[in-house]
């Protein structure tokens, strides 16, 4: 049994102290932020997600705040032509053996946050923004932004895509500005048309835009996101945007989707980064995780996905072993990061060449997408959404 140091208390930082914890070792996270809690609003979860969420033994608490959805649902944005869906009832979760399902991140997060704060031996410890470390043969010091310090026998770096922690491990600089802008805005379901209500995941594509909208919140809320590729070089993280702007960002948009559009309140705004996959995220006692590690574009939708998967990863190559935690920890590096650099670099690409195709591309892109059946499409995402991290066996801990 060992101290294990977590810097981070987001959604990767907890999934780490669930599956250390359970594998026998006491695990202190170090937020910087004074009170454990998730900003942000919709967040898709494949089946990947859920196997994972259920070897940490919170995949219930976590479905019961999921909008399990019938339908990934791809539209033209500018004609407003259905060109593909797919079906994620029936055929696919038994093909993958769990949902497809959207929450509201806080729903995820409170899951998380209230099985670290049951289990004794996780210690959640606010104001205290991991800044540096050093570290010796035998244990780690993680320094704070309070001036405390904190030792263990191996330091998980969880703190997101400007990581204190990669910055002096990999040394790679600040994250790279993708140029898309997405604004976003979460509404009262009872204020969207009757017509227009659906049980999917709607995507609009347009030349250099897209839009995306689906149910959270049981039901009740409706999450909007619309992304521009509008050259933005700008770092923003969720500033206020003008109703206004929103919409002369998007005046190609469609009459339903522009209705969704036009619903949008409190908007706010991102500008999108994420960086080059890299080999090694791990020195000595010290790795990486999530955001932290393998930052993504959300065209995936599996950041949060690889988190969890990390997080699992690591709490069975950790299980109760203290003696050879450096190579423990290199063994964790390379099992994932041919599948996280995989899924950076895919992320990019349906950016570019699905979502924000334009003229004769985009013809080729909904002739290309009409074309598949379900099975098809199962076919295609099968490496991503069919992934069980993690040895054979039942759920871990008792938390279910």
């Amino acid at each position: 049994m060992a101290q294990i140091l977590v810097a981070g208390g987001g959604i990767g930082g907890l999934a780490a102290a669930i599956a250390i914890a359970d594998r026998g070792h006491h695990v202190t996270v170090l937020e910087r932020r004074d009170t454990f809690s998730e900003l942000g609003a919709g967040i898709q979860l494949g089946p990947n997600a859920f196997h994972a969420l259920d070897r940490l033994g919170v995949g219930e608490a976590v479905r019961g705040h999921s909008v399990h959805i019938d339908e990934l649902r791809f539209m033209d944005g500018t004609t407003g032509e259905y060109v593909a869906g797919m079906p994620l009832t029936g055929a696919y979760r038994e093909r993958f053996g769990n949902p497809y399902a959207v929450v509201h991140r806080g729903g995820l997060y409170q899951g998380l946050l209230d099985a670290c704060r049951a289990d004794g031996r996780v210690t959640l410890v606010g104001s205290a923004g991991v800044t540096s470390y050093e570290q010796n043969a035998v244990s780690v010091t993680a320094h704070t932004d309070a001036g405390e310090s904190f030792t263990g026998a191996a330091l998980i770096g969880a703190d997101g895509i400007r990581s204190a922690v990669r910055r002096q491990l990999v040394g790679d600089g600040e994250p790279r500005v993708s140029g898309h802008t997405i604004y976003r805005s979460v509404i009262p379901m009872k204020c969207v048309p009757e017509r227009l209500r659906s049980n999917t995941v709607t995507l609009w594509a347009g030349p250099g835009w897209h839009f995306v909208h689906y149910p959270i919140g049981g039901g009740e809320l409706l999450n909007l996101a619309a992304t521009r590729d509008d050259g933005a070089r700008e770092v923003v993280v969720g500033r206020p945007a003008a109703k206004a702007h929103v919409l002369n960002e998007f005046p190609e948009l469609g009459h339903s989707a522009r209705r969704l559009l036009e619903l949008g309140e409190d908007w706010r705004e991102w500008v999108l980064c994420d960086r080059d996959p890299v080999e090694c995220w791990t020195q000595g006692r010290v790795t990486l995780l999530g955001d932290a590690a393998h930052p993504m574009l959300q065209y995936a939708a599996q950041g949060a996905c690889m988190a969890l998967e990390d997080a699992v990863l690591l709490g069975e190559l950790l299980d109760g072993h203290t003696e050879d935690v450096e190579q423990r920890l290199e063994k964790y590096n390379a099992e994932r990061r041919e599948r996280t650099a995989r899924v950076q670099l895919v992320a990019r690409e349906i950016g570019r060449q699905l979502y924000h195709a334009a003229g004769a591309e985009a013809v080729a892109r909904n002739e290309m997408l009409s074309a598949f059946c379900a099975e098809d499409l199962y076919d295609k995402v099968s490496w991503l959404h069919g992934a069980r991290v993690g040895g054979p066996g039942a759920l871990v801990g008792s938390r279910r």
